[in-house]
């Protein structure tokens, strides 16, 4: 058995498992730590194989992988039933966990997500991501367009400063191609959970127009918003707002 590097934070009677982005380990979350609701959830924020505090773990570096390794944390933890919180590449996880253990799942909410048909990308662009391991050039311009190339130069630099120092760069490089070209989307309608997703008004990479082309067909049920003034990194740009919808909606769909 493989156990992440994780985070506890909170000891609330709501448990919540983060799954992080593909820029990073759990603490591109830092910036809403402080505005957490400690008393009512209990977070945990576990780190990929690659990543953080799971550095130096092995893996295949799956969308799958990271799944069943998110569900054995929970059962190390004693959580038969939790709700899940994703991030980019984390939302796309966190449907995943959610597909393959739908009776443990009270509620998601996917931030900016990746959906469970991947992002087929052109191939020039697909080029640029692939060599964002290795230049900090072309992992700026990625970071810069799904921000909006609208904020201070220092926020997109803080983010690449972030995934430099977290992540191993050929974990990061698989990761890239599992959710590009993962597609597990004909499965979609095993997840029964009550689902928010929430979209970055400026993201331009996982932007409104493709969240509305691919997450309700998959998954009516879905309550789709957009996040005002918040591309891909809402953590970063808008904490408290971000935290003030993720925990209205768990608060709604708690069990009991």
């Amino acid at each position: 058995m493989t156990l992440l590097g994780h985070d506890i934070r909170g000891n609330g009677p709501r448990r919540v498992m983060v799954l992080h982005g593909w820029f990073g380990d759990h603490d591109v979350w830092a910036p809403t730590y402080p505005l957490l609701d400690e008393k009512a959830f209990t977070y945990a924020f576990p780190d990929y194989r690659g990543y953080g505090a799971s550095r130096t773990i092995e893996g295949r570096h799956s969308i799958a992988e990271i799944a069943a390794d998110a569900l054995t944390l929970a059962d190390h933890l004693g959580w038969e039933r939790f709700s899940l919180l994703g991030h980019s590449m984390g939302g796309m996880v966190a449907q995943r966990v959610a597909i393959d253990a739908p009776e443990r799942i009270e509620a998601a909410v996917c931030v900016t997500p990746v959906p469970a048909s991947g992002v087929p990308l052109p191939p020039e662009v697909a080029a640029l991501f692939a060599s964002a391991a290795r230049s900090d050039e072309a992992a700026l311009g990625v970071i810069e367009n799904s921000l909006g190339t609208r904020l201070t130069p220092a926020a997109g630099r803080w983010v690449l400063a972030h995934q430099r120092a977290t992540s191993n760069p050929r974990a990061f490089e698989d990761y890239f191609h599992a959710f590009s070209a993962t597609d597990f989307s004909s499965e979609a309608g095993a997840l029964r959970a009550p689902l928010l997703v929430l979209v970055g008004a400026h993201d331009a990479g996982v932007s409104s127009d493709f969240v509305q082309a691919t997450f309700p067909r998959m998954y009516p049920h879905a309550q789709i918003e957009a996040l005002p003034n918040a591309g891909h990194y809402p953590m970063l740009e808008t904490p408290a707002y971000l935290v003030t919808r993720i925990e209205a909606f768990l608060r709604e769909h708690a069990a009991g």
